[in-house]
């Protein structure tokens, strides 16, 4: 159903709007307007996962903020890519695959991989290049988290952490929803 509504979005509007993305098609940000019941189902999967990732810290027990999503797909064919930026405005980001475009190849040089940044790592390898954070198992932490995509995967992260796409060459098309969190403070009872 996803598929079906972002293509027909595709055919009404060829030539979507350019942001991060370097070639492919980027829809508007209206799609919980056009994209129907499927398009709410994974706002509201982002919604419960942004939930479990969250505390209200004036308010622990049951939070005093709900989310405003807004959302977009993205369709990338070989060699399109996405360059690096963040979602100011926003709470948490994440994104869906519809379509991972890979047409079950496993092979690494189809690219394509999303790539998360840590914004601490400049200074801290400016100053000792060779010294890593350890993560929760005791592994040196990477400062770019490279992630491949699998149809069905969503990602969700802090906006403000700096991402991008690396260039997909896959044989097939990739299909995917970003979405927006904005947090907004829910209305209090009558």
């Amino acid at each position: 159903m996803l598929r079906e509504a972002i293509v027909a979005e595709h055919s009404r509007d060829k030539a979507g709007i350019d942001i991060s993305n370097i070639g492919g098609w980027h829809s508007n940000t209206q799609m919980l307007a056009w994209g129907g019941e499927a398009a709410r189902a994974l706002a509201l999967k982002a919604m419960t996962m942004a939930d479990e990732q969250t505390v209200d810290a004036k308010s622990v027990d049951e939070s005093r903020f709900t989310w405003h999503p807004e959302m977009w797909a993205n369709v990338s064919a070989k060699g399109n890519a996405n360059q690096y930026h963040f979602h100011p405005g926003s709470f948490w980001s994440a994104v869906g695959y519809v379509d991972d475009g890979y047409e079950g190849d496993n092979d690494p040089s189809l690219g394509g991989e999303l790539q998360l940044l840590d914004p601490r790592m400049p200074m801290v390898r400016m100053t000792a290049p060779d010294l890593r954070f350890r993560d929760a198992s005791g592994e040196p932490q990477q400062n770019e988290i490279s992630l491949r995509p699998k149809t069905g995967m969503i990602v969700l992260f802090p906006s403000w952490l700096q991402h991008a796409v690396r260039p997909f060459h896959g044989s097939g098309t990739r299909i995917s929803i970003a979405i927006n969190l904005v947090p907004v403070l829910k209305s209090a009872p009558s």
